[in-house]
């Protein structure tokens, strides 16, 4: 019997979190999975995020550093995103046929919660001060408000979260260009933009440039190349590319993958330009705060009244509710991930769904808001040596050098637990790289420490992998590509597509990819025993 529940079994519940994305599931034309995945990007974090880091660098240095971050993410994001849309598995499941194996891509399974949880209390915490304005209840009350509503609207993954990303889209776009446009017209606000934090930073407006202050914000926002994983969760439901949908599809896939630094620009400035602004009001010290930077800017257009304020609260827990349902829902298929490796069971996407959500409001507790800039520092060591050995895997090992198999393969039946070429390269980068961020080889490394990361992540898998001749992708090679049809598994009667399958001598069947996750009583005898029932692997074809 499958260890899973009913509820694991409803697809507009699950959205094959632990399988690989049919067609017929697919439904979804390129346009409207890009708009769902961009829905991310109405998140509040660089609105606010942008004022922090101008206090602490000055205007200059955090942009600059800023916009070397985001072209750093885009180059390494643009290989991930590629291969999520077009062969239709999430970057869990990515990961492990990119060099970490079947288990050792439960640790980048962890990486990845992670991130969706700091910007789920993070962006959750914005949300809450805007509740806590309109209400007056207490914040941490309000923590526990924005919470538990997400909970609802993520139960039903894309099928729900795509019409919630199309109604709202035009508002929440109209309301941000009217809030820039009414701060631009203001007396001096490219002059109030770029004096922002200079005070404070000790930087000398645009031209005091500091090559550590730089370094520093860089490095932080390196955190921003797990995003394309959270894209990735959409763009995992692309239609088939086809010679009808091909130029739509690559526009698609590029907007709403590594295309996302575009947007993310345009929160950064826009979220200096209004805090500049702000600050002329309300001090430097609160004009980073999303809710009141909005009351001021649409006091611009309605009057500095209870309008304005009402509007901009309801501005913010609609932008808010958009980012943080796609945080609950890629933070739910990476806990669904994890568990179901480790403990061989998938009581469904719902219950990880509910720990997403439950940490997420610890870490509200605990203060995320006022100490975001030094968990990214931090944080971003390990993002990107996880990212960064992805697509090492992707360009450099699968393609230039021919040193892995072309294939993306996921399945247990076919997979080492361990791969050493991902894996024990990410865990050296990440090591050195916090190690540097502490200071520990001077002060240039200590504030690229990320960048450390990055280098040490593209260079060490195509050594690896050379090193051990390949030989740990495949436990055993899969069986070929054939016309015949669909089949049900052995263990749970229900029928799935070939490239969700695998032959498993111990239920002498075929055997889908969840219930095998999930059977933890064969010990792996397939990788020793193996029969052909010609079932194909995802060719990179």
């Amino acid at each position: 019997m499958a260890r899973f529940s009913l509820g694991a079994d409803d697809p507009t519940k699950e959205d094959f979190s632990l399988r690989y994305a049919p067609a017929w599931f697919r439904a979804w034309n390129p346009s409207k999975v890009a708009l769902t995945a961009l829905g991310a990007l109405s998140a509040m974090a660089l609105w606010s995020e942008s004022g922090s880091f101008a206090l602490g660098s000055g205007f200059g240095n955090a942009s600059l550093g800023f916009v070397l971050a985001c072209l750093i993410c885009a180059l390494v994001g643009l290989p991930i995103g590629y291969y999520i849309a077009r062969y239709n598995l999430d970057i869990d499941l990515l990961t492990r046929g990119a060099g970490f194996g079947y288990l050792g891509s439960t640790v980048t399974s962890l990486v990845y919660a992670t991130f969706t949880i700091i910007y789920l209390a993070f962006e959750g915490a914005i949300m809450a001060q805007a509740v806590t304005l309109l209400t007056n209840i207490n914040i941490h009350i309000s923590y526990v408000i924005v919470s538990v509503a997400m909970i609802p609207l993520v139960v039903y993954g894309m099928k729900f979260s795509s019409k919630l990303q199309a109604w709202t889209s035009p508002v929440w776009a109209i309301l941000t260009v009217a809030a820039i446009v009414a701060v631009l017209t203001s007396p001096h606000a490219i002059d109030h933009m770029t004096s922002f934090g200079n005070d404070r930073a000790g930087a000398s407006g645009i031209n005091g440039l500091a090559s550590l202050s730089v370094l520093s914000v860089m490095s932080a926002n390196l955190s921003m190349a797990s995003q394309i994983g959270e894209q990735g969760d959409y763009l995992r439901f692309m239609p088939d590319k086809t010679e009808q949908n091909r130029k739509s599809w690559w526009a698609a896939m590029l907007f709403g993958g590594p295309g996302f630094v575009v947007i993310c620009l345009v929160a950064w400035f826009g979220g200096l330009l209004i805090s500049g602004f702000a600050a002329q009001s309300i001090g430097e010290g609160k004009a980073n705060v999303p809710v009141r930077m909005f009351d001021l800017a649409f006091g611009r257009i309605f009057g500095n009244g209870e309008f304005s304020l009402v509007l901009a609260a309801l501005f913010v827990i609609l932008s808010q509710v958009k980012i943080n349902v796609m945080n609950a829902y890629s933070g739910s298929l990476s806990w669904s991930n994890f568990f179901s490796r480790l403990l061989h069971r998938h009581p469904g996407r719902v219950v990880w769904l509910l720990l997403q959500i439950a940490i997420g409001l610890v870490v509200m507790e605990l203060g995320v808001f006022n100490a975001i800039t030094v968990v990214l520092g931090i944080y971003s060591n390990v993002a990107i040596a996880w990212i960064g050995c992805i697509t090492s895997d992707l360009v450099i090992n699968k393609k230039l050098l021919k040193l892995a198999p072309p294939a993306i393969e996921f399945r247990r039946a076919y997979l080492y637990n361990i791969n050493p070429v991902g894996f024990v390269s990410m865990i050296i980068a990440a090591v050195v790289a916090v190690v540097a961020h502490f200071g520990v080889f001077g002060a240039v490394l200590a504030q690229s420490s990320a960048l450390v990361s990055l280098v040490l992540a593209l260079m060490l898998p195509p050594v690896v992998a050379a090193l051990t001749k390949g030989k740990y992708y495949l436990a055993r090679e899969p069986d070929l590509p054939s016309d015949a049809a669909d089949q049900p598994c052995v263990r749970c009667a229900t029928t799935f597509d070939e490239v969700d399958l695998a032959d498993c001598p111990f239920m002498d069947g075929v055997i889908c990819s969840l219930c095998c996750s999930t059977h933890g009583e064969c010990h792996d005898m397939c990788k020793k025993t193996v029969v052909d029932l010609g079932i194909p692997v995802i060719s990179s074809a």
